[in-house]
Formats: structure tokens, C-alpha cells, sequence
């Protein structure tokens, strides 16, 4: 069998690998938390500084996706000190069960938190099932 040495394969390899770890480190994040009380899955997003008319909410079968935009707006002769927050636009997907009432979704946002309330469908709801006699079937 025959192969083909490659020194810079690894190289390459080991380089696209660092920079794909900065950019996903550099990449702004919507941090969220979720939780399931009752009859309702509750999201909560941190989105700090954002404001209300940029956020995007868009349901699509199972896939929720929330889009935000923080915005920088800086004087042109603003000189910056420090810049550790990160601006520009946020997105983060989510996939619901199948067993999440897509249709009512309620969104609020205060103090910088989006909170996502999904109720759970009816259907997936546990109910009674009541067991008859089987007086109808002696009957026959």
C-alpha cells in the first residue's frame, strides 16, 4: 500500500482548527436557561443592553429561533478605552418537542431578559382513560 506524506496536512488541520475555536469565541452568545413547570416550558435569555424593537422571534414546525441586535453607538470622536462586551447581532436556535403548543407562545422582555413561555400541547398532556364494565360485550 502506498501513501502519500503530507507534512502540512496536520499543520492545516491544527491551524483551522484554532481559528474556528477563536471565532466561536468571539462570536456573541445569548446565554439562556430553561425549565418546565406544570404545563408550560419556560426560556429565559439573557440579553443585556438590547433593545426591544431588535429582538426577533420566528417559529418554524419545531425550530424557534430568537434573533437580537446590540448596538454600539459611539460619537465620532469617541475613543475606546476598553471594549469587552460584545455588539452586533445575537442568534440562538432552539428545536421543540413535538409534544410544545408552537402556536401559543407568549414573549416578554424586561430588564434585559427575554423570557419564552411554550405551553404543552393538549394532546401531550396526561389524562384519565376510564375502564368499563364489559357489560356491553356480554350483551351480544
Amino acid at each position: 500500500m502506498l501513501l502519500r506524506f503530507d507534512p502540512f496536512r496536520d499543520f492545516d488541520r491544527v491551524t483551522e482548527e484554532v481559528a474556528e475555536r477563536q471565532r466561536r469565541a468571539s462570536a456573541p452568545t445569548m446565554r439562556m436557561d430553561a425549565f418546565r413547570s406544570g404545563d408550560e416550558v419556560t426560556v429565559h435569555f439573557d440579553l443585556p443592553g438590547v433593545d426591544r424593537d431588535t429582538i426577533d422571534i420566528t417559529v418554524e414546525k419545531n425550530q424557534l429561533v430568537v434573533t437580537a441586535e446590540r448596538r454600539w453607538n459611539l460619537d465620532d470622536d469617541a475613543q475606546v478605552v476598553a471594549s469587552e462586551r460584545a455588539h452586533g447581532t445575537f442568534s440562538r436556535t432552539l428545536f421543540l418537542g413535538e409534544n410544545l403548543d408552537t402556536e401559543r407562545i407568549d414573549a416578554d422582555y424586561a430588564d434585559g431578559v427575554l423570557t419564552l413561555t411554550v405551553p404543552v400541547a393538549e394532546t401531550a398532556k396526561p389524562r384519565k382513560i376510564t375502564v368499563g364494565t364489559g357489560q356491553a360485550a356480554l350483551a351480544s
